[in-house]
């Protein structure tokens, strides 16, 4: 049996049963501890998940890349058409981490009531177009559908249905420039379905329709669009994968990865990082300190012990294993109660979303949170690395005292 660790089992043990001075030291330790935990995880969990819905609702709008002519001169409406007959449509093969890529035209008009109008971006998708993120923002209706003939089903947001009173199955009529920009063109659309993205500046804007009003109303052929999205399997790496697919496309395109695109909104999300490295850098040094202070009030109550063990021929690296084994089951301690009490919160805010939010500054809703299972472990592992490490340093005080005065010290 490892002596150390049976020494160190007796003392908590006893512990357990005994009022002494430490007592209520070890308590503040384990509860600081706790509260570490439980700051940290909450930090993790809402930082990285206000990045991902954020950047989940810049995609769905614009995907991950867009690949587009350089003549459109970074407009959001489409100006100058791109064949699809192209080597890396619909598969983009040279580029593995592409998982998908669809053509989507956009075109400004504007929506008339008999007493408002609203200017909006008609982004005309086809057959290709990726629906499965925009159903779950979905609030009532259907998807439109445009697999087959083209026809008049759109998709509005909440905010325009809001503003200009439209329900499902109402007529959104709407007018285009034609262009000379002396005349306009009309076309009348049904609502099938309402979303809702949370993310403002896009609901205001944005009606999805079938692509081939575009083309019609551009007077583009069939087989041409606007540009191109591009999908991706990891984020985090968008902006290498952009660098593949722009060797990949003809001279005459351009490539831009929405951190590019969006480069403001991802500046303010990537000072999340920063944040969330703050928070569990003084969350852990307040633990620290707390358990520098309860090991050094340990080894103080067990100075006559340590005076013992060592008359006993017990080594100072032995001794001061005890009390590290005694810390480690402390920062254990600590780490369990912040675990539990941290991710029951992070669930209740998952699935009852009890902490909302101005869609106008933060984007969304409600505070989003996600965390992974590689995530709680790292930072649960991390803390117990660190905190032993540093606890590592005060047990020096063991080294300095004499058996003679330990066993005679009151």
């Amino acid at each position: 049996m490892n002596f150390e660790y049976f020494i160190a089992q007796r003392l908590i043990k006893e512990k357990a049963f005994a009022k002494n001075i430490s007592s209520p030291i070890v308590k503040i330790a384990i509860i600081a501890i706790a509260l570490g935990i439980i700051m940290m995880l909450i930090a993790i969990a809402t930082g990285v998940g206000l990045q991902r819905k954020i950047r989940e609702k810049i995609a769905l709008f614009n995907g991950h890349i867009e690949i587009s002519n350089f003549d459109n001169n970074s407009s959001q409406v489409s100006i100058k058409p791109i064949t699809t007959n192209q080597t890396f449509y619909p598969n983009f093969s040279e580029v593995p981490e592409v998982t998908h890529i669809q053509g989507v035209a956009t075109k400004a008009g504007i929506v008339r009531t008999e007493t408002d109008f609203e200017g909006v971006l008609v982004k005309g998708v086809g057959s290709d177009y990726k629906w499965d993120v925009f159903e779950t923002y979905l609030e009532q209706g259907r998807l439109p559908n445009y697999n087959e003939k083209i026809n008049e089903e759109v998709l509005i947001s909440s905010y325009l249905a809001n503003r200009l009173g439209y329900k499902l199955g109402d007529k959104v009529v709407t007018y285009f420039l034609k262009n000379d920009k002396a005349r306009t063109n009309l076309r009348s659309f049904v609502v099938t379905g309402i979303y809702n993205s949370g993310y403002e500046e896009f609901d205001k804007a944005f009606v999805i329709a079938d692509v081939r009003h575009i083309q019609r109303l551009n007077k583009w052929k069939k087989d041409e669009v606007g540009a191109f999205e591009v999908f991706v399997t990891d984020f985090d790496a968008v902006n290498r994968i952009n660098a593949a697919v722009y060797k990949n496309i003809p001279s005459n395109l351009d490539s831009t990865s929405i951190s590019q695109k969006y480069g403001n909104i991802f500046q303010w999300l990537n000072m999340f990082d920063f944040n969330i490295a703050g928070i569990i850098g003084i969350m852990i040094l307040v633990a620290g300190i707390n358990m520098i202070t309860a090991i050094l009030v340990l080894i103080l109550e067990r100075t006559q012990l340590i005076g013992m063990l060592k008359a006993m021929g017990s080594s100072n690296v032995s001794i001061r294993k005890i009390f590290m084994y005694n810390a480690t089951y402390i920062i254990l301690k600590g780490l369990f109660w912040g675990n539990l009490i941290g991710l029951v919160l992070i669930g209740i805010q998952y699935f009852f979303k009890v902490i909302t939010l101005n869609p106008s500054d933060y984007y969304v809703k409600y505070a989003p949170v996600h965390i992974t299972i590689q995530q709680v472990l790292a930072l649960n592992i991390g803390t117990l690395v660190l905190c032993v490490l540093v606890l590592w340093i005060p047990s020096y005080v063991i080294t300095k005292i004499a058996p003679i005065k330990a066993i005679k010290f009151q």
